[in-house]
């Protein structure tokens, strides 16, 4: 009878002390513990400001007013100004620069994407002779240097009157940027249901109608990419650009910036401001298509 009693009143007691206990917390499975999640975010703070520093450095010479200053780097922090910057936008042609730019990169883009989806749709959904050929001849279109293309391509160019045109760089850049975003399309189209198409049919759709209102909206991570790709290739190309235009008013952005480099001088602070006034429609561009980039990068490779 005691030890019944006994056992009764100590069952509270014990109940309360289990309650009162902290209780471990078990890692799940994958879960990286405490020391692994500071040294992996101390890794990507010293990736990050490895990534940042050269970008960092080249906006503080940029604030150097003399053009040998970046070898007394030292010495900018005292005479900080923003010379560089109004001398470029007020006695360059920075603003002609802009404007062709602008031109050749966003004609590359419409025109390259425009391309790159319609033949990697073509060849994701679609069976014809020689369909598998056609990718890997665009494929080995890339492996020729730009040194044996230059004069071949400004013989025709000059031919047909396209010299010192903007719709030459278009062209050329083009077949830069097609083959990759083909393949990149070819791959994104892969992961899209095989039946979405086909319910278009049966509505009605033609297959370009399909591919329109239907493929083309689920696409979208996929275009921003090629898209992007399509803009800094044409943003940034130097070797085609500075053969085949001529006229100063018509340079782009990276044969402007060698109009600061002379045979026995170079503007090193004029050149250091350009390029961080370059930099700005980049950013502005990857930041109106930075939600879709991941997604199209990751999705694109998910099947062959």
């Amino acid at each position: 009878m005691s030890t019944t009693t006994l056992d009764t009143a100590a069952s509270p007691a014990a109940s309360a002390t289990a309650a009162g206990a902290p209780r471990r917390r078990v890692r799940r499975r994958g879960e990286s513990g405490p020391l692994a999640r500071t040294v992996t975010h101390g890794l990507l703070v010293l990736a990050s400001l490895i990534a940042a520093a050269p970008v960092i450095w080249l906006i503080y010479l940029s604030l150097g007013p003399d053009k040998n200053d970046y070898l007394h780097p030292g010495a900018i922090a005292e005479k900080m100004t923003f010379s560089n910057y109004a001398f470029v936008l007020q006695h360059t042609n920075f603003f002609k620069w802009l404007q062709s730019t602008l031109i050749v990169a966003l004609g590359t883009t419409l025109v390259g994407v425009a391309f790159a989806a319609t033949t990697g749709y073509a060849v994701s959904r679609m069976r014809f002779p020689g369909y598998r050929s056609l990718m890997w001849v665009l494929l080995l279109t890339q492996a020729f240097p730009i040194a044996i293309l230059i004069v071949p391509m400004y013989e025709i160019f000059s031919e047909l009157g396209l010299i010192d045109t903007y719709g030459a760089l278009i062209l050329i850049n083009c077949t830069t940027a097609v083959p990759y975003c083909a393949w990149l399309m070819k791959g994104y189209f892969d992961t899209i249901p095989i039946e979405i198409d086909e319910a278009g049919r049966v509505d009605g759709l033609s297959p370009f109608g399909t591919f329109l209102r239907l493929i083309l909206p689920l696409a979208r991570p996929g275009l921003a990419v090629a898209g992007f790709y399509s803009f800094i290739t044409a943003f940034g190309e130097v070797a085609f650009a500075s053969t085949f235009m001529l006229d100063d008013e018509n340079y782009t952005f990276a044969v402007g910036l060698q109009s600061f480099v002379s045979e026995h001088d170079a503007q090193w602070n004029y050149m250091a401001a350009t390029a961080v006034l370059i930099a700005v429609p980049v950013a502005a561009f990857f930041y109106l298509v930075q939600k879709n980039l991941v997604t199209g990068l990751t999705a694109g490779g998910t099947k062959g």
